[in-house]
């Protein structure tokens, strides 16, 4: 299998990490205006002659850019999986893919304790679900001025709810299309930047579960937490300690837990199913139906 590269930042170069340990892939060329040394590189799609050689395509460019690479890409290649990275767009469009097949890249449907919990919750009925996450924002890339990043840039699809998508995509995953939606996106930190800080959503699913919502780059104590509630057990998924608890109404406890996870382990299990099964991976129309979710919290905030 050949692999086309689009994008070589810090998310593509995980992308290369993981793709390069793969047997099945063959070989990995690069789009990137960066000259890398043995490798071969183009500064644009364009400019590539025969790129229906390529099997597998990874779009982990910024956002901003994500909707004409896919649009290209689909007139100009045929019968071909293109991965793109989360979230798909910066805002809604209408794109129409014909010819390949497209999956996007909300990794956290492989953490192997989410999967636990969707097996879990699979006969019961989930009466309310409570899903957040906060890091404070110059703490995510240590070594980079985070007021250059792209979270910091709005124009160019940065942001707390595009950056923290993976909330909207695994509650929807799990529990259905979240409507009667009530929202907040602001900038209420001293943050120099010009992107939301924080969201907040309020909303019930298409199978009548409440939702709450909330992601922020404000929170100096660093979390990502599920809570599940059903008629007969109450589920706290940590994101951060790895660890799955299960109780029930007389008190009884069980608890799953992943020691030593690596967020190269489920690049890994991604890319895989992608090219085995296609069981978890988002699809394009689930990642368009987190897009509809992300519009309407936006016109909500829009000034």
């Amino acid at each position: 299998m050949k692999v086309l590269l689009i994008g070589f930042g810090s998310i593509g170069k995980r992308h290369y990490e993981v793709l390069s340990t793969i047997s099945q892939v063959q070989s990995i060329d690069l789009v990137t205006k960066q000259n890398i040394q043995d490798k071969i590189c183009y500064k644009n799609l364009e400019v590539i002659d025969n790129i229906n050689q390529y099997d597998y395509f990874v779009i982990a460019s910024e956002t901003n850019k994500h909707f004409e690479q896919l649009k290209y890409l689909d007139g100009n290649v045929k019968n071909k999986f293109i991965f793109c990275e989360k979230p798909l767009f910066e805002s809604k469009k209408n794109l129409k893919i014909t010819n390949n097949k497209i999956f996007i890249g909300y990794v956290l449907r492989f953490h192997p304790l989410l999967e636990k919990l969707n097996e879990l919750i699979k006969d019961e009925k989930i009466i309310l679900v409570n899903a957040k996450c906060g890091q404070y924002l110059p703490s995510w890339r240590p070594n980079t001025d985070y007021k250059n990043c792209y979270s910091a840039k709005k124009d160019e699809g940065g942001g707390v709810l595009l950056d923290l998508s993976h909330e909207i995509d695994y509650v929807q995953w799990l529990c259905g299309q979240i409507n009667e939606i009530k929202s907040y996106q602001v900038k209420i930190s001293d943050l120099e930047i010009d992107s939301d800080d924080l969201t907040m959503l309020l909303g019930k699913t298409n199978k009548n579960i409440l939702v709450n919502i909330s992601i922020d780059y404000i929170s100096k104590n660093t979390h990502r937490k599920l809570l599940v509630e059903t008629f007969e057990h109450t589920y706290e998924l940590d994101f951060i300690s790895n660890k799955l608890l299960k109780k029930n109404k007389y008190g009884l406890e069980e608890i799953y837990s992943f020691s030593n996870l690596k967020i190269n382990y489920m690049f890994e299990k991604m890319h895989l199913d992608i090219f085995e099964q296609q069981k978890s991976i988002c699809t394009f129309n689930e990642a368009l139906k987190v897009m509809d979710t992300i519009s309407i919290i936006q016109e909500q905030n829009h000034e």
